[in-house]
């Protein structure tokens, strides 16, 4: 195969990959085991941290067959086989008190990720704890989160209901616009960022690397965190399941994620003539 011709399937994971009960269905593996069989690759880029996709990863055969992390939403690209950290940009250390200090004051959650753990700077709550479970991590509350996150964080993650975060995180883009990137990917979830990150401007650095342009790229998700890769792919893809506005977006909308719709992208863009 000419290299020109080699696609990156690229897959967010919660609501895209997997279905409502968080697991790959077999023949959504099946699929995408023969995409990397035929020469084609496989990027999970996902907001969860690295350790929350590692299931994943090794279910899909990353080690055997390659395959790339995209993990806190661009944050950090790891290559699954050798483990190679591509590219990695944090958030500036001197964020973390102004942060912390919003979240109280506006009693919302507040972590970040350290191992294969969710460190929780504010009170708990049930936003909290579904992050904890969705990537199989445990939770580890600190008294003084100011004092105890002294190493590199690629990302924190606000929690508030939804109609509370709508409001929270525009508060939070004005105060921060010139450093960091603010954004949900989840009504309940506000991402928090470095300042030029985002699942398409990582994706963008990739593919130069590689030697190979957008349009070699197919990008499925269904969330907010997922409208800048869908916007830059040469085919974006919605699932069913999708945020409205991710589906406005994209170029294509498949069946959802309870229905095996990477499937039908693979069927449709990777091999339409099989």
């Amino acid at each position: 195969m000419d290299k020109k011709d080699i696609k990156y399937l690229v897959l967010d994971i919660d609501g895209t990959l997997t279905n409502s009960e968080k697991e790959i269905t077999p023949r959504t593996k099946e699929g995408i085991i023969r995409v990397m069989e035929r020469g084609h690759k496989v990027i999970l880029a996902s907001g969860r941290p690295t350790a929350g996709m590692m299931r994943y990863a090794e279910e899909l055969e990353f080690g055997k067959r390659g395959g790339y992390l995209l993990a806190f939403n661009g944050g950090c690209i790891f290559e699954y086989k050798t483990g190679n950290i591509l590219f990695q940009k944090t958030l500036p250390p001197q964020v973390i008190p102004g942060l912390h200090r919003f979240a109280v004051e506006n009693d919302c959650g507040l972590v970040t990720y350290l191992g294969n753990n969710i460190v929780v700077g504010t009170r708990m709550d049930d936003y909290i704890r579904l992050e904890a479970t969705i990537n199989g991590m445990g939770i580890r509350p600190v008294e003084n989160f100011v004092n105890f996150v002294t190493f590199d964080v690629n990302k924190c993650l606000m929690t508030a209901p939804p109609e509370k975060a709508e409001v929270l995180v525009g508060k939070l883009q004005e105060q921060y616009r010139d450093i960091l990137s603010i954004y949900r990917s989840e009504p309940f979830f506000i991402e928090i960022m470095p300042k030029n990150i985002d699942k398409a401007q990582s994706l963008d650095r990739m593919m130069t690397t590689v030697g190979l342009s957008k349009d070699n790229c197919i990008c499925c998700g269904d969330g907010f965190n997922d409208m800048t890769m869908i916007r830059y792919a040469g085919v974006g893809v919605a699932m069913e399941n999708a945020q409205p506005a991710i589906k406005e977006a994209a170029d294509f909308v498949t069946d959802s994620n309870d229905n095996d719709g990477i499937v039908k992208v693979i069927d449709t863009f990777i091999f339409p003539q099989e």
